[in-house]
């Protein structure tokens, strides 16, 4: 369980854990980008083990730290303890929101008033989370929120070395100057529905009836035709997928 500051110890609970890493290392599982941002240098630390397990982590333990970060890449969550001392952490979501980010914002905070409550969420953060807490719950906050994010209109998800601006229906080649690659409506579509499902295998019928309506049985090469189109765009070798895979009975996106 991880208490407030002013308390002397708190405990976590789950599985044993490597050597701690050093500095603003980053990790990746699953592809998706966490930002944790809490000034205790052992609350951030023992957060930050247990998320590098699931999450690309980068960390900041100050503020002006954290919006430097928040503006240089792409998050798709951002983990923000309230109390900083360089600056108070509503302050930070409410610049973070005012500089066009989006990412959803859980509070770490160690009030629990219906004040508080409603002061992050007016001031932009999406959940909060009072100390102590369990991890459990924290990340079952965290993926509650993905869940949202990733369905809405102004997600921007990351796929491969790529960040997928749905709303807009383009990728960005990020490892290769920023180069924006278009794409039509159905592979907006394609993309964004295989992301949703992780690394879950998804069905040719699946596809097409969730891009296109076609009930099942339908013979048809739209979908194996966009797909190979959607390869020409995204992969490196299209010839040899590592992100839009071919599976026995379907596709899949590698994270």
């Amino acid at each position: 369980m991880i208490r407030a500051k002013k308390a002397p110890t708190f405990l976590i609970t789950g599985p044993a854990l490597g050597p701690k890493p050093r500095g603003h290392q980053r990790y990746m599982v699953n592809g998706k980008r966490l930002l944790l941002v809490e000034d205790d240098d052992a609350i951030r630390e023992t957060l930050r083990d247990q998320l590098q397990e699931e999450f690309f982590v980068e960390e900041a333990a100050r503020a002006a730290e954290a919006l430097k970060l928040a503006k240089a890449s792409i998050h798709e969550i951002i983990i923000l303890d309230a109390t900083l001392p360089d600056m108070n952490g509503l302050d930070v979501c409410k610049l973070m929101r005012r500089a066009g980010i989006n990412a959803p914002v859980i509070m770490l905070t160690g009030a629990d008033t219906e004040a508080d409550t409603v002061l992050s969420l007016d001031w932009g953060a999406n959940d909060y989370v009072t100390k102590p807490f369990k991890m459990g719950l924290l990340l079952a906050r965290i993926h509650a929120q993905l869940r949202q994010y990733d369905r809405s209109e102004g997600a921007i998800l990351t796929i491969g070395p790529y960040t997928f601006h749905p709303a807009a229906k383009i990728v960005i080649d990020t490892a290769n100057g920023d180069r924006k690659i278009r794409l039509t409506e159905k592979e907006t579509a394609i993309l964004k529905y295989l992301f949703q499902a992780g690394e879950t295998v998804i069905g040719r019928d699946v596809l097409l009836n969730e891009v296109w309506g076609y009930d099942s049985g339908v013979t048809t090469h739209t979908l194996e035709t966009h797909v190979y189109r959607l390869r020409q765009k995204i992969e490196r070798d299209p010839s040899n997928a590592k992100i839009l895979i071919t599976e026995p009975g379907g596709y899949r996106l590698m994270p």
